[in-house]
């Protein structure tokens, strides 16, 4: 069976820089976050869902009005809650269905809410990407033009960073003064001889 590793940490950390260089060396990653957006989008139950509770502007057609959602979520916890509620089981499902494709000796799923979300349960190993929090914020303003407020607000829905990353089998440092293709590669091979080991037991 294929080794299933989860890759994880908070907004603005460098994930997506780190799955780019897995996916370089042959690993493929699954996505989470792009995969709940893509469901939201076309499955039509889940999608009724989502208007049933938040309302019909919830979508413009078809596509997800993120930005009305994003103001409603990320300021009440509880609404935030319901969302995941409906999109995380159907996300981790389909996680599931594309790993059973993978011929690779590991594959990747890429998931901010890693822990949040219960998704770590399938999974064997999970590597955490952590980043100072000063370097995280400018990272964001720059890549999504949110305020510094914006961002604070989704980093205090997301499990404290020393916390998460504790919870991880590696941690990768993307601070920009540590080269971070040798860390990848240094753990890429750990995880090369663990998928060995694995498939001669």
């Amino acid at each position: 069976m294929v080794l299933r590793v989860g890759l994880t940490g908070g907004i603005g950390s460098g994930k997506s820089t780190v799955a780019n260089i897995f996916n370089v060396l042959g690993i493929p990653v699954f996505n989470a976050d792009l995969a709940a957006r893509n469901i939201m989008e076309t499955d039509e139950k889940l999608i009724a869902a989502v208007k049933a509770e938040f309302g019909e502007d919830a979508y413009n057609g078809h596509q997800l009005n993120r930005k009305l959602i994003a103001g409603i979520v990320f300021n009440d916890p509880f609404r935030l809650e319901k969302l995941n509620a409906l999109t995380h089981p159907v996300t981790i499902a389909a996680a599931h269905q594309w790993s059973l494709l993978q011929n690779t000796p590991y594959t990747i799923k890429e998931a901010a809410l890693m822990f949040e979300s219960a998704a770590a349960s399938g999974v064997d190993y999970i590597i955490g990407v952590t980043a100072p929090v000063s370097l995280r914020i400018k990272r964001v303003i720059d890549r999504d033009g949110l305020t510094r407020g914006e961002i604070l607000a989704r980093m205090e829905r997301q499990i404290e960073d020393s916390i998460k990353m504790k919870l991880c089998d590696y941690v990768l440092v993307n601070d920009e003064q540590q080269l971070l293709i040798t860390q990848v590669l240094t753990v890429h091979e750990q995880l090369l001889q663990l998928a060995l080991n694995n498939k001669m037991e």
